[in-house]
């Protein structure tokens, strides 16, 4: 089996997650943008070498819907032949963004990915894709979900 290798891990700047806060005004597809031009600068990097982005995202709507992974990668001026992915595992879109390019690159099915997660949580408000686990009463009072994020917050208390 092909070993896996994490060649480097980078980030957008942060900030409070609310209307006004400091990234309010940037936009996703700025914020990722920015970060997929600086690792191509840092590596000099052939973007037609690169198989795929996998991008998590949990609420994938207005800035951040319709697949913000390829519209960055344009965005950015990468080849136009990279594809994007964009999943929403919740809380652990990004991490599991990183296990299946893991996966991949072990099953042979490529050598260099792109992995990681987006959430603009100042421009699009948690929950506000909606979604029957939050919004539909029928399956709500059958099925006893609890979200990641309160469950997390139980966890940790």
């Amino acid at each position: 089996m092909t070993e896996a290798f994490i060649y480097d891990a980078i980030r957008t700047p942060r900030g409070k997650g609310k209307p006004g806060g400091a990234l309010y005004e940037v936009r996703p597809l700025e914020l990722l943008g920015a970060l997929l031009v600086g690792l191509k600068e840092r590596y000099q990097l052939d973007t037609s070498l690169v198989e795929d982005l996998l991008l998590g995202c949990v609420t994938p709507i207005g800035d951040q819907g319709y697949n913000v992974g390829k519209a960055a990668l344009l965005y950015a001026d990468w080849s136009d032949r990279v594809p994007a992915l964009q999943l929403n595992r919740y809380c652990a879109s990004g991490l599991e963004t990183v296990n299946l390019c893991a996966a991949k690159v072990q099953a042979g099915l490529g050598r260099l990915f792109l992995a990681g997660g987006l959430e603009s949580m100042s421009r699009v408000r948690m929950g506000s894709d909606g979604g029957a686990l939050l919004t539909d009463p029928e399956l709500i009072s059958r099925v006893p979900y609890l979200p990641q994020g309160v469950a997390a917050d139980l966890i940790a208390t």
